[in-house]
């Protein structure tokens, strides 16, 4: 069944916004539209419970309930166990907590593999604990197409690799890891694995337990919710590092990485991810089993749609004379999320297109390692295209009549 994107446009507000008519939004990698569901949670929190949750009073124990629910069904949609989902103000700061926590249970002359492909997110915080002496190796990308090759990671391992972090996708590149595979190369290895799925996720949920790696994280305002980072920690690893929340947490799995007070409300309203992901789910006569069924059926409605609208967006800028696509141009192995290099200012050119209706992008995306490894000036940067599954093919074909203007 092919995605309904009327239906879905119709749970976002957004699209009946009157300041936002006559736009086409395409920075969605940078933060997406958020979905009905998460608006009306957040609301009601912030209206009807917004006290000190977990206390007997009705009101508090609605609080925390709405909490609770956010997390179970949120990691059921992902295939982990409920304690091992945690919430953080972000996908960074949740990544810095973690690495703090690495550093502490790590010896010095230890290694962690890290990539050039990732966002600075993913990258940053693990580079810092060469301080502590933890040994950093670069898995490095392609320099001509950003590739990341998993036969490049073999001869980066060894005995005394303890950590692997990759991104599911790049939030530049483009394309699509393989994370069972890298996964199952690091694990082979005696190596815990990191995956950011930031880029990833807002096209569809991963099921987490069966992709395999020790840590998958993303945002939630880049899928359609609050601004909070989602942290999966299998029980194994998280019970091996050290605990960084308070002291009285150290025997809650999904605390012990939260080391202040979570944002109560925010965290809440994630659960209207899980509504959103049923709904659609129901609409398109999907399974009525397992939530993770649900979430891999609303995925590959997701990505159909997704896939069907990049591939012409991609033969219209690959073979442009002024213009270097970053990144595969077969839409089955990326997201729709397209960097284009320029022989000019990318941040002009994003200007131009909002002349045109456009919302994008130009500039470096806190990816300034994987554009100097390709031969862009992260000064320079890119423009970013970006979209998701809500976008109309009405707005695709807009985009491509401004390109034509632009470019």
């Amino acid at each position: 069944m092919a995605l309904d994107t009327e239906f879905v446009r119709g749970q976002f507000p957004a699209f009946d916004e009157p300041s936002l008519q006559g736009h086409a939004f395409f920075e969605n990698a940078g933060g997406s539209y958020t979905c009905a569901p998460v608006i009306d949670r957040l609301t009601r929190f912030y209206t009807q419970r917004k006290v000190q949750p977990y206390a007997p009073y009705e009101a508090s124990r609605l609080a925390g309930a709405e909490m609770d629910e956010a997390r179970a069904r949120m990691a059921a949609i992902l295939g982990v166990e409920t304690d091992e989902l945690s919430f953080g103000p972000s996908t960074t700061q949740n990544t810095y907590v973690l690495a703090q926590a690495f550093g502490a249970w790590m010896q010095p002359g230890e290694a962690i593999v890290v990539t050039n492909q990732d966002h600075e997110a993913n990258s940053g915080p693990w580079r810092r604990l060469a301080d502590r002496g933890i040994e950093i190796r670069e898995w490095k990308v392609d320099p001509e197409t950003g590739h990341l090759d998993p036969a490049a990671l073999e001869n980066l391992l060894d005995e005394s690799v303890r950590l692997v972090c990759f991104p599911h996708c790049s939030n530049v590149v483009g394309e699509i890891n393989p994370v069972t595979e890298i996964t199952a190369i690091a694990h082979a290895a005696g190596a815990f694995v990191c995956v950011d799925g930031v880029s990833y996720a807002p096209h569809g949920f991963a099921n987490v337990g069966r992709l395999g790696p020790d840590i998958y994280l993303f945002s939630a305002y880049k899928t359609y919710g609050p601004h909070q980072g989602l942290m999966v920690i299998r029980r194994t690893l998280g019970q091996m590092l050290p605990n960084q929340g308070h002291v009285f947490n150290g025997d809650s799995l999904y605390k012990r990485f939260t080391p202040a007070g979570p944002d109560h409300a925010q965290v809440a309203a994630c659960a209207g991810m899980a509504d959103y992901v049923d709904m659609l789910s129901a609409h398109h006569d999907g399974p009525s089993g397992k939530p993770s069924e649900r979430g891999s059926h609303v995925h590959d409605l997701m990505r159909a749609h997704e896939i069907a609208l990049l591939q012409p967006l991609l033969d219209a800028v690959k073979d442009r004379n002024a213009v270097r696509l970053i990144g595969p141009s077969d839409a089955t192995r990326r997201a729709p999320t397209v960097a284009l290099a320029l022989n000019r200012d990318a941040e002009a050119v994003a200007a131009e297109l909002a002349a045109h209706g456009i919302m994008a992008g130009g500039g470096d995306f806190y990816a300034g390692r994987v554009l100097d490894a390709v031969g862009v000036r992260p000064e320079d940067g890119v423009l970013r295209l970006s979209f998701t599954h809500y976008t109309s093919q009405a707005e695709l074909e807009r985009l491509l009549t401004a390109l034509d203007e632009v470019l």
